[in-house]
């Protein structure tokens, strides 16, 4: 897949991702005078609902659009019950930022739609029936495609379709958004598709609605390719997958006579304090060159022993979001939430006992245990190969199967546990992350630890391949691109 697009109001630049163009837009604080000229002929930006972005890019929007004519105006159904937390916010009737969903949408000249996925999926059809001719939906992710592909329908052939994706929940993007008051690139990086233009003018609204939102980086997606990337990256090593490598960890510690509190440590505290920062600061390989002669030998073990099975998996995924599956079950599973609705994932002993080894922790003690980092990182690169083999853009790859996780998901995990990282995503990512987990779990514990116990042998070509895999440059040219600050940092 190629890419090029063209701005009448941001510059673009080139970057060199393992040898193929792509081109990117750089934002901050310093753009924010642009953005009248970016959204010429928008008068109003609604925000339509409340979970887990639409409190950060209402605020963010709000804030970096003050003292122009573009009001953003909060839409959600009349008895929401985010209504409270909205007018908390300072979004009101009384001030005109605040009204009933449909009414927002038939008004503003761009809805961005922040409902729940099974929301957009139920209720598309009241929503495109809003939308006026000429104005422009924004998605921050590609579900809705993805269903209307399903039930061979398409969006209205007169109005622009735009994304504007952030690579982290909404709580980071509000959070480094105001970090970023003080400190110029504080923000997470976003993708942006256009899937429709009808007015030449969809491109710079939807830089300008990422430069917004508080990006540092945007990069370019198309929709479709967003929503199968994304939808297999939260079940995969974002969110799915390292939920099961940690409680696969964890026992398997616990069975080699480590105690419990060290089981945790040497799991999820290795993985998401030095294993997490090293990847996020020098990169994959520093976590492999940092180790000793013997551990390099254990990682080379466990990686190997990791990276087929978790393919296997990724593979399984991958077709089951590229066939629509994933999206039919997520429609299905919201049918289910009022009988049977999400329950707590942190139960388990070794949650229990992660709340004490929290409360006590000394990150100067955190060992970087070679099993931990070679199971992780296998599964990591397994990912990224099959992205690349399935014509993912390196971009996108590295954006969402590398520095989403070190930089935006797994902090949360390191400071609050599995069920903070994940109750925090959205709908589909936590019925993901829930699906999927037991999977990596079950076949790490029948495969990858059973053929490390056994000391099977390295296969020295795969890991060669590691060595030398072309995500390596990639990610040292994207990494420049990250938020200039850390999320828990």
């Amino acid at each position: 897949m190629s890419l090029e697009f063209s701005t009448k109001t941001f510059e673009k630049e080139k970057i060199i991702l393992a040898g193929k163009e792509e081109y990117i837009v750089r934002g901050g604080r310093h753009l924010f005078p642009l953005l009248p000229k970016a959204f010429e002929g928008i008068h109003q930006i609604g925000v339509i609902g409340w979970s887990s972005q639409g409190p950060a890019q209402a605020q963010n929007l709000r804030d970096s659009l003050v003292g122009t004519n573009i009001k953003v105006k909060v839409g959600l159904r009349k008895n929401s019950s985010s209504i409270p937390l909205a007018e908390k916010a300072g979004f009101t009737r009384v001030n005109g930022t605040l009204g009933e969903m449909y009414e927002v949408i038939s008004e503003s000249d761009l809805s961005i739609l922040l409902i729940s996925d099974a929301a957009q999926a139920e209720n598309y059809q009241q929503i495109f029936e809003a939308i006026r001719p000429g104005a422009t939906l924004g998605l921050s992710h590609g579900f809705l495609l993805g269903h209307l592909k399903n039930i061979d329908e398409s969006f209205p052939e007169n109005i622009n379709v735009i994304a504007v994706c952030p690579k982290g929940m909404g709580p980071s993007v509000r959070r480094l958004y105001e970090q970023g008051k003080d400190i110029n690139g504080a923000g997470i990086n976003s993708s942006f598709a256009i899937h429709q233009d009808v007015n030449g003018k969809a491109t710079d609204y939807a830089i300008g609605w990422a430069v917004a939102i508080g990006s540092p980086t945007i990069f370019q997606t198309t929709l479709e390719s967003e929503y199968k990337s994304d939808i297999f990256g939260e079940r995969g090593i974002l969110l799915g997958a390292i939920y099961g490598i940690v409680e696969s960890l964890y026992r398997w510690f616990v069975r080699h006579g480590y105690s419990q509190e060290a089981a945790y440590v040497n799991s999820v505290e290795s993985l998401t304090e030095p294993i997490t920062k090293r990847i996020s600061k020098k990169g994959i390989l520093s976590v492999y060159e940092f180790l000793n002669e013997t551990d390099k030998e254990t990682f080379k073990k466990a990686y190997c022993a990791a990276y087929h099975p978790a393919l296997e998996i990724l593979m399984e995924i991958y077709d089951e979001v590229a066939f629509g599956n994933e999206i039919r079950s997520v429609i299905a599973a919201n049918n289910r939430h009022q009988r049977y609705p999400l329950g707590k994932i942190d139960g388990t002993e070794m949650w229990q006992i992660g709340i004490h080894v929290r409360a006590n922790k000394q990150p100067e003690k955190i060992p970087l245990h070679p099993v931990t980092a070679g199971v992780y990182i296998a599964t990591m690169m397994a990912q990224v190969d099959l992205l690349k083999e399935k014509g993912h853009l390196y971009s996108e790859i590295v954006n969402e199967s590398i520095i989403e996780a070190v930089d935006s998901l797994n902090p949360y995990m390191h400071q609050k546990g599995v069920a903070f990282m994940v109750d925090n995503c959205s709908i589909t990512a936590r019925l993901g992350a829930r699906k999927w987990a037991s999977r990596f779990d079950y076949i790490f514990c029948q495969q990858t630890f059973p053929a490390l116990d056994d000391n099977k042998y390295i296969d020295e070509k795969l890991f060669e391949d590691f060595l030398t895999n072309q995500i390596h440059q990639a990610l040292s040219v994207c990494a420049q691109l990250r938020p200039s600050v850390d999320i828990f940092g």
